[in-house]
């Protein structure tokens, strides 16, 4: 029987409401998600590894669905590997869109076998990004409501 495995990859520096509300509303249309951290050793995050896995395992202990992991090099590498059929990706506004589209669309033309599905963030979170959210931080404002409830971003 084939499972419908889905990975949702991202820096996730940090996990956002943006983010929580797409995974959490794609929880129906697949057996499992992979909330896949993407590791590239030439960007600077604000957030090391373990402290943004531990945030997203945090947002998702109560959902059995779900699995973190992470991973180097290409999303569609990394879901052959643990047999994984689509790629789930968020879009908050047009930009999004043709950014991700073109992304899709070089997935597919390495891996026929992977498919992806995007799902537009709901309006309340649009406005939300990691970047955003790590400005604030870093300003010392309350992120209370952007990112999800009990992560304690400090810094």
């Amino acid at each position: 029987m084939s499972h419908r495995i889905a990975v949702f990859p991202g820096s996730f520096d940090p996990i956002t409401m943006g983010h929580y509300d797409i995974v959490t509303r794609a929880l129906p249309l697949f057996d499992r998600i992979i909330i896949a951290v993407g590791v590239n050793a030439s960007k600077k995050y604000m957030f090391d590894l373990d402290t943004r896995i531990g945030f997203i395992k945090q947002a998702f202990a109560h959902e059995p669905q779900i699995e973190v992991m992470h991973y180097e090099g290409l999303t569609v590498d990394f879901c052959k590997k643990i047999g994984a059929n689509f790629i789930l990706r968020g879009l908050r506004n047009p930009a999004d869109f043709e950014f991700e589209k073109a992304i899709a669309q070089t997935n597919r033309q390495l891996n026929k076998d992977v498919e992806t599905i995007f799902l537009l963030t709901a309006a309340r979170y649009a406005f939300i990004s990691s970047s955003i959210v790590r400005d604030v931080t870093r300003h010392g404002g309350d992120y209370t409501g952007l990112v999800p409830e009990g992560i304690v971003l400090g810094r």
